[in-house]
């Protein structure tokens, strides 16, 4: 078997139904995973089913309706993964969600508890369900999507980010709380050009590439690659780190305006 394979093995994907989670469930099936992708919309679900199937591979595909902040649906999620399929090998933690946009001080409790419900605590839930059902005894492979964010200030969305700086330090004592049977590793992804995020890329679009290294924005496919590397053995003596996928943004010199 090659060391970019996932032949035989089980997937989990929260946020699977769109965007880079439909791109990471893609390279997974490709890769020969049967994966499960779990999001809050039944229509985006199925719709994300019906094009994973047009995806070249010998991987079934299951969907499961769940939000990635409510604990007993991850559980719920595993458990149907485990009934149908008897394993979990990879989980990719890759749900997120961003309810506020403003300075720090102007935060409310409601959207500051939405966005660490989610972003933090639902890495955690979903992490531990996997844990107990199949890793803690076979081994396998977490992947955290977090942001290049978690790294950066930024004037409009730091309570998010705070959120994604959180998920790094997470995934680090992750990785040494469950080795050596399961690696525990993140993405933290610049600007990619998601549907989502067309709004801010779309018009902007060769300004921001101008002062990139790259000269270009984050495709789903260049998230998508990075984390099938950290689910396979090509990545079997890696754990609790964070590739950084930005283009060359965090690598500027400081008063850069390209």
């Amino acid at each position: 078997m090659s060391a970019n394979s996932l032949d035989g093995k089980v997937a989990v994907i929260t946020g699977g139904s769109r965007g880079i989670g439909l791109g990471i469930a893609t390279a997974y099936r490709a890769a020969g995973a049967h994966v499960v992708i779990a999001a809050r919309k039944p229509a985006g679900l199925a719709e994300a089913r019906e094009e994973l199937l047009r995806v070249k591979g010998d991987g079934d595909v299951h969907t499961v309706v769940a939000n990635a902040g409510e604990p007993e649906q991850a559980e719920r999620c595993v458990e149907e993964t485990m009934a149908r399929f008897g394993r979990v090998d990879v989980l990719v933690n890759n749900a997120a969600t961003n309810p506020y946009h403003g300075d720090l001080l102007d935060l409310d409790l409601p959207r500051a508890e939405k966005t660490v419900r989610v972003n933090q605590y639902g890495m955690i839930a979903w992490t531990r369900c996997a844990w107990r059902a199949w890793m803690a005894e076979h081994g396998g492979a977490v992947v955290n999507i977090a942001s290049v964010g978690g790294l950066i200030v930024d004037p409009h969305i730091g309570y998010y980010n705070a959120t994604k700086a959180a998920m790094l330090h997470m995934t680090r004592q992750l990785a040494y709380e469950l080795g050596p049977r399961a690696r525990v590793n993140a993405i933290a992804p610049g600007l990619i050009k998601t549907e989502l995020a067309r709004a801010v890329w779309e018009v902007r679009e060769p300004i921001l590439t101008a002062k990139l290294p790259l000269r270009r924005l984050g495709t789903v496919e260049d998230v998508a690659h990075a984390a099938l590397f950290l689910a396979t053995d090509a990545s079997s003596w890696m754990t609790g780190q964070t590739l950084v996928l930005d283009g060359g943004a965090t690598a500027l010199p400081i008063g850069v305006e390209g």
